[in-house]
């Protein structure tokens, strides 16, 4: 009995002795399932380490040598600095002990017993300009001489020399001045066209009158409108540019001239603005040798392509200049350019952008024959044009399609019978008024009908221009117009 017992007590403890081991082995590998996987799969090598990413290496770059560059091209860039004598009237001024201080508020305010007659006072304007050649000739803006009775000229060494005006071109703000015995160092000239966006640049000037004054940044872009003139195709450029630094040079890494600093944004920063070197480049001949410019003429009216336009007239893009109008008798009309065709080059350089067309035009000779490859209802067409004189054929345009005033800013011309007749409408049609003209400036819009200018009533354009060649420049100019169902009257300044 007592050794039954004893032989099932050792098979209990084998039982549960072997229980305790399956148990306790099934445990770990649940704690550690991979080793209950290597019993199944091989463990594969452990993979190697994920590598870091590594920074691309850049090229090693340097900044251009400013120092030398400013050394080099100072001497060729003067302060510009003009005088011109106005008439101003002003009170007589009486010293004493009687002398009430209100006496000169009172005759100032009502023109009274104390006003002095007119006396000339000169005023001052100051720029900057450079040397071009050895001859002594320098270029610079229009506006910083305009109307000068004298100019004087200051080298970096502080020379001073008196400069007369060779000729000047308002349109495109550029001027040609010279000194006698000429200077004895002068710029290189660039090829602004190869200009790039993000280049350096460096402006030399004298802003505020403060001389020789060095600043540099970079080309921000290219072909800018700023509604400066006819011409508009301006580098701008981050470069600090202020008042005085007008007429001065952009000049490239290289110490080539590419621009004409010329305008700021007053109430912006980094913004300045010049006149690209090849458009001067192409006006000073003429300059140096007639005083002036004579520009050549294609004889069409052009307009934006906007995206509604590109699609009616199922463009892949907004690229080239719209022809709206072909003038009369004009070099476009005689090749055969109609109303509606889309001009994409110009002698091979490309029309991005409509103002480019005008642009490009004027930088060419009277009667040279050009190649102007166009859309007309979407296929490719080209037509070969002699370029005319814009000044003959202006007049010959006005004459056939109304007349223009540049010194009231208006172009008008009659209207037709059938326009008379359905909206019973007298005087005559503005059809463009210029954007930087004080008429513009006071309200003046494209489609007022015009009725009177002061006193005169106005039935055609030739009694608009009667009118016009009567108002004297700085005379009050009051305009009578209709615009839809109401009149109003609109004054400014000439």
């Amino acid at each position: 009995m007592m050794k039954k017992k004893l032989l099932l007590g050792i098979g209990f403890c084998l039982l549960v002795g072997a229980t305790l081991g399956i148990s306790l082995t099934i445990r770990n590998d649940w704690i550690n399932p991979s080793k209950a996987v290597e019993y199944l799969h091989p463990v594969p090598e452990a993979a190697s380490p994920v590598p870091a990413i590594q920074p691309t290496a850049l090229a090693p770059t340097s900044l251009p040598n400013f120092v030398e560059l400013a050394k080099k091209v100072k001497p060729s860039v003067v302060n510009v600095s003009s005088e011109k004598k106005v008439k101003r009237q002003g009170p007589v001024r009486r010293f004493g002990p009687q002398q009430d201080p209100f006496d000169d508020f009172f005759e100032n305010f009502f023109h009274g017993p104390g006003m002095a007659p007119p006396v000339e006072r000169p005023t001052q304007s100051l720029g900057s300009g450079f040397v071009i050649n050895a001859d002594g000739y320098i270029l610079t803006n229009n506006h910083v001489i305009e109307g000068a009775d004298e100019i004087h000229v200051q080298f970096v060494d502080k020379r001073k020399k008196e400069a007369k005006v060779i000729g000047s071109d308002p349109k495109t703000d550029i001027a040609v001045i010279k000194i006698e015995g000429g200077s004895g160092s002068y710029v290189d000239i660039g090829d602004s066209d190869r200009t790039e966006v993000g280049e350096w640049v460096m402006a030399v000037g004298n802003p505020f009158g403060l001389d020789s004054t060095v600043t540099v940044g970079v080309i921000s872009a290219k072909g800018r409108v700023i509604g400066a003139g006819p011409y508009d195709d301006f580098l701008q450029t981050d470069a600090s540019i202020n008042p005085g630094n007008s007429g001065g040079p952009l000049f490239n890494a290289q110490g080539q001239v590419i621009g004409i600093n010329t305008a700021i944004v007053a109430s912006g920063q980094g913004l300045g603005f010049a006149i690209p070197i090849n458009l001067a480049k192409d006006l000073v001949p003429q300059l140096i040798s007639k005083g002036k410019v004579t520009r050549a003429w294609l004889g069409v009216g052009i307009q934006d392509i906007t995206p509604e336009l590109a699609k009616s007239f199922d463009l892949p893009d907004q690229k080239g200049a719209l022809i709206s109008s072909v003038f009369p008798d004009s070099p476009a009309a005689k090749a055969g350019f109609k109303n509606g065709d889309i001009v994409r080059k110009l002698n091979g350089e490309e029309i991005a952008e409509s103002h480019n067309l005008p642009t490009l035009v004027a930088r060419m000779p009277v009667g040279k024959k050009i190649t102007v490859e166009f859309l007309r209802e979407g296929k490719p067409m080209t037509l070969e044009v002699t370029l005319g004189e814009m000044e003959e054929g202006q007049k010959k345009a006005e004459a056939a399609m109304g007349q223009s005033s540049e010194e009231l800013g208006l172009r008008v011309r009659d209207i037709t019978p059938e326009e008379a007749q359905g909206h019973k409408l007298q005087g005559v049609l503005v059809e463009e008024v210029d954007p930087n003209s004080a008429a513009a400036q006071v309200g003046v819009q494209a489609g007022d009908v015009l009725l009177k200018v002061n006193n005169e009533v106005i039935n055609s354009v030739s009694d608009f221009a009667g009118a016009s060649d009567k108002i004297k420049k700085g005379s009050v100019v009051r305009l009578y117009i209709q615009r839809d169902d109401a009149s109003i009257y609109l004054a400014f300044t000439k």
